[in-house]
C-alpha cells in the first residue's frame, strides 16, 4: 500500500440530495430512460467517443457510477453526431456541468495508424464501424456543449486530455500545439485516473462554487492570468540548467532527498541546523516543492525551439511523485495554463470500491445484438491493479495512471471473478486475464516512504531494479492460486505483458505462471534486441530475456507442456539505425521467429520518445549545448524499411531491404545461406511480375492483445501494442 494518502477518503463526502432516486440499472441515455427514473433532469452528463459499457474497464462507466454513488444524477451521450448542437441537447440542460472524454482511446490514434493512414474499424463502436467520433474529439465536443447550452462549466478528462495538458507536439500536424484547453475552450481539465479530483470538482460546484474558485484540486489543470495566489515560482532552468550537467539529486541517501539543497535554502530550511535542533512539538516546515510552482518556458519558445520543447518535458516527467511534484505554469500568449501537482493514488479500500459498484457488466441495451469487440475483449478478464513503475518511454501509462501501483484486495478480485462466472452471458469458466498494465507489478512497491514520497527517477527498473523496489511477488502467486480455486472457474490465464526482469527476480512466480497460467503462449515485450533503441526505450537489455526464457521452458518442460513465449517488437523507435534493425532481423531469424504483426513506433503526446522524436535529442538527459543527437527514423520510406527488415520473411519486403543492405555494405546478408536475411532476387522478380504482395498488416491496439497465426508448432508472434490507456 502506498504511503501517500489524501486528505479526505473518496467516499466520505456527503451525499448530494439526489440520492434518494437510486441506482439506476443502466445511466440513462434517452430522455425516456429518464422519466422510467422519474429524473427531471441530470446533475451531471458525460459525453464519450466509445459505446456505452456499464463495466469497469470502460471510463464512462467507472466515472459514471462513481459520481452516482456520490448521490448524482448521471446521464450518458455515447458517441454524439457531432454536426449539430442537437445530439448534446438529447438529456437537456444539465444542473452542474458536462464531463467530456474522447473515450479508452485517443481519437487520433483510434482513428488513424502510424503511417497516417484511415482506420476503417473501431473496436469501441458496435460492430466495430469506424467513423463514429470525430478527430480530436475531445475539442469538437466540448465545443457543441457550448453551443448547446452556455454557461455550463466544461470538464474535460481521459487519456485524449490528459496527455495534452501542456504545450505538446502533435504527430498528426506535425507541430507542437498548445495545451487542448485552450481549444477546447473548457473550464477545467483532470488529468490521470480522474475519480479522486472529479468528485470533489462535483461536490464544490453542488455546494455553489463557481468555476473561478475551483482552481487548487490535485490531477487539474486550469487556464489562469496569474499563479495561483500564495506560491511561490520557480523558473525550470534553475531545477534543470540548459546548457550544464545538472544531475538529479540522490532521493535515497540524504535529508534533501528530491530535491537540491538551495531549494531549501530558498524555503528557509538549514539542514545542518535542522539536524541539530531537539525535537520540539510544533508545525512541521513545509517541504520545498510545497506550494510551489515551476515555470516552464512559454508555448511560443517551445514551438519554435527544440531544445526548450525536450527541456520542458524533461521538466514535466520530473513533476509526477505525487508526494513532491510541484505545480506548472506555461504562458500561452497573454494566459497561461496552470497544472495542479499530480492527485493522490487511491488506497486499496478506495479502488475496491470503485470495482465493487453496480456495473451490469454488459453494453447498453440499445444496442441490441451489435458485437462490440473491445467488450467481447475484456468481458472475461479482471483488472487487478494501476499504474506503471516501468516508465518505457514510448509508453503513456506512467503518464496517465502514474508509476505507484494501486492494487485491489484479493477478496474484491475473487468477487469480481465470481460475477463474471455468475452475470456473463455464455461463459465457459475461463478468465482470460487477471492483470492491468503490467501482469506481474501487483502490490509490488516501494519499501522506503522516505524514497516513495520523494523520488523523482523517471522508472524504478531502469537501468537496473532500484534497491528499494519490492520484487516479493507472494501476493500475486496466493492471488493466482485463491483464483482457480473458485468453484466453476476451469482455467485463469495471464494475458498482460510479464515484465520479466522483475518476474526473473522471483522463480517461484514463473513456475506458477508457467505452471498453470500460460495457454500456450505467454506475451512479453523485449521491443528491442540492440543498445541503442533500448536506450532510448528505458528497457533491460536481452539479458533478462534470456534469463526468463530459461525458466520460462524449464518450468514448460516439468510440467510437461510445449509453450511459447511471444515476443513483441517495436521498428522505427528513435534511437535505432538501419544496422540496428537488420541485427534484430538476424536474431528473429536465428531464433526462428517470424513476425506477423508489426508496428512502427507511434509518437503518443507528451511521451518521452515522441520527445526524441520532435527534437532529435536525448530528453532522459540534461539538455545541454552539446547534447547528444538521436537518429530518429523518419519519413514513410525509412519507417516502411524499418517494418520491412522486421518482417524480413515477407516477400514484398525483398527489394527494399536488398537495396538499404547494399548500402550498408552488407550486401553477404543476401542469399540462400543460414546467415543470409533475404534471398537474391527471383526469377519472377527480375521478370517483373513480383513476389508476394504480403498485404498490410494488422496493427494491434492499445490493449494488448494481439492475434497470431500458427506455423506448424511454433507462431508467428505479434508487433507491440503502443500503449494509450
Amino acid at each position: 500500500m502506498s504511503t501517500l494518502k489524501a486528505k479526505r477518503a473518496l467516499f466520505s463526502y456527503p451525499k448530494y440530495w439526489a440520492e434518494c432516486y437510486g441506482t439506476a440499472p443502466f445511466l440513462p441515455t434517452t430522455r425516456e430512460e429518464m422519466d422510467a427514473l422519474g429524473w427531471d433532469s441530470c446533475d451531471i452528463i458525460i459525453i464519450s467517443g466509445d459505446a456505452y459499457v456499464d463495466h469497469p474497464s470502460f471510463g464512462m462507466a467507472v466515472i459514471g457510477r462513481v459520481l452516482e454513488a456520490q448521490g448524482f444524477r448521471v446521464g450518458i451521450i455515447a458517441q454524439p453526431a457531432w454536426d449539430s448542437k442537437d445530439a448534446f441537447m438529447e438529456l437537456g440542460r444539465p444542473n452542474l456541468f458536462f464531463g467530456v472524454t474522447a473515450g479508452n482511446m485517443d481519437s487520433m490514434i483510434n482513428r488513424y495508424t502510424a503511417e497516417k493512414r484511415m482506420r476503417h474499424d473501431d473496436a469501441y463502436t458496435p460492430n466495430n464501424v469506424g467513423g463514429k467520433r470525430p478527430d480530436r474529439a475531445v475539442m469538437i465536443y466540448s465545443q457543441k456543449c457550448r453551443e448547446a447550452y452556455k454557461g455550463i462549466p466544461i470538464v474535460i478528462g481521459g487519456i485524449e486530455a490528459s496527455l495534452r495538458r501542456i504545450a505538446h507536439y502533435d504527430y498528426w500536424q506535425e507541430k507542437v500545439r498548445r495545451s487542448i484547453l485552450f481549444d477546447a475552450k473548457a473550464d477545467i481539465l483532470i488529468y490521470g485516473n480522474a475519480e479522486r479530483p472529479l468528485v470533489e470538482v462535483a461536490h464544490r460546484i453542488a455546494a455553489g462554487e463557481t468555476m473561478d474558485t475551483i482552481q487548487d484540486i490535485r490531477g487539474t489543470a486550469v487556464i489562469r492570468k496569474e499563479p495561483l495566489p500564495g506560491w511561490r515560482g520557480s523558473d525550470s532552468t534553475a531545477i534543470d540548467k540548459i546548457g550544464k550537467i545538472d544531475p538529479i539529486p540522490n532521493p535515497y541517501g540524504a535529508d534533501d532527498v528530491g530535491c537540491s539543497k538551495s531549494e531549501f535554502k530558498q524555503a528557509g530550511i538549514d539542514l545542518k541546523a535542522e539536524a541539530a535542533k531537539p525535537i520540539m512539538v510544533q508545525p512541521a516546515r513545509p517541504k520545498p516543492w510545497e506550494k510551489t510552482y515551476v515555470k516552464l518556458p512559454a508555448y511560443e519558445q517551445v514551438s519554435v525551439n527544440k531544445p526548450l520543447y525536450a527541456h520542458a518535458s524533461r521538466i514535466l516527467h520530473q513533476e509526477t511523485n505525487p508526494g513532491c511534484a510541484r505545480a506548472l505554469y506555461q504562458r500561452h500568449g497573454d494566459r497561461s495554463i496552470w497544472v495542479n501537482p499530480p492527485a493522490y493514488p487511491l488506497e486499496t479500500h478506495e479502488m475496491d470500491a470503485v470495482f465493487g459498484l453496480p456495473y451490469q457488466r454488459i453494453p447498453h441495451p440499445s444496442y441490441g445484438d451489435a458485437k462490440i469487440p473491445a467488450y467481447d475483449m475484456i468481458k472475461t478478464s479482471v483488472n487487478i491493479m494501476r499504474g506503471c513503475f516501468g516508465g518505457c518511454s514510448f509508453c503513456s501509462i506512467t503518464e496517465h495512471e502514474g508509476r505507484i501501483i494501486q492494487s485491489r484486495s484479493q477478496e474484491s478480485i475473487i468477487e469480481e471473478i465470481e460475477q463474471i462466472r455468475d452475470k456473463v452471458p455464455g461463459f465457459t469458466g475461463v478468465i482470460s486475464d487477471l492483470g492491468g498494465p503490467t501482469a506481474n507489478m501487483y502490490k509490488l512497491r516501494c519499501t522506503s516512504k522516505k524514497a516513495e514520497s520523494t523520488c523523482r527517477r523517471l522508472s524504478c527498473v531502469y537501468p537496473d531494479i532500484c534497491k528499494h523496489m519490492d520484487t516479493d511477488h507472494t501476493p500475486t502467486i496466493d492471488l493466482y492460486k485463491k483464483a482457480r480455486e473458485v468453484k466453476g472457474i476451469k482455467k485463469v490465464l495471464i494475458a498482460s505483458g510479464v515484465r520479466y526482469d522483475l518476474a526473473v527476480r522471483d522463480p517461484r512466480y514463473v513456475k506458477e505462471l508457467v505452471t498453470h497460467h500460460v495457454g500456450g503462449y505467454l506475451k512479453i515485450a523485449p521491443e528491442h534486441t540492440e543498445d541503442g533503441p533500448l536506450s532510448k526505450m528505458m528497457k533491460p537489455g536481452m539479458g533478462a530475456y534470456d534469463q526468463f526464457k530459461e525458466l520460462f521452458d524449464k518450468y514448460s518442460k516439468e510440467a510437461g507442456k510445449k509453450q511459447y513465449l511471444i515476443p513483441y517488437f517495436i521498428s522505427a523507435h528513435p534511437g535505432t539505425k538501419d544496422e540496428d534493425m537488420v541485427n534484430m532481423a538476424l536474431w528473429l531469424k536465428s531464433n526462428d521467429f517470424k513476425l506477423d504483426q508489426v508496428q512502427n513506433f507511434y509518437p503518443s503526446p507528451m511521451a518521452n520518445a515522441t520527445t526524441i522524436y520532435h527534437t532529435e535529442m536525448n530528453s532522459l538527459r540534461n539538455i545541454k549545448n552539446n547534447s547528444e543527437v538521436v537518429p530518429v527514423p523518419k519519413g514513410a520510406r525509412q519507417r516502411r524499411l524499418h517494418k520491412a527488415i522486421l518482417r524480413y520473411h515477407d516477400a514484398a519486403g525483398w527489394p527494399m531491404i536488398r537495396e538499404a543492405l547494399r548500402k550498408m555494405g552488407k550486401a553477404n546478408l543476401i542469399g540462400k545461406g543460414p546467415n543470409c536475411l533475404v534471398p537474391e532476387e527471383g526469377r519472377d522478380e527480375k521478370a517483373g511480375k513480383g513476389g508476394s504482395k504480403g498485404g498490410r498488416p494488422a496493427l494491434t491496439r492499445h490493449t494488448g492483445f494481439s492475434q497470431f497465426k500458427k506455423a506448424n508448432t511454433k507462431p508467428k508472434v505479434g508487433g507491440n501494442r503502443q500503449s494509450t490507456r
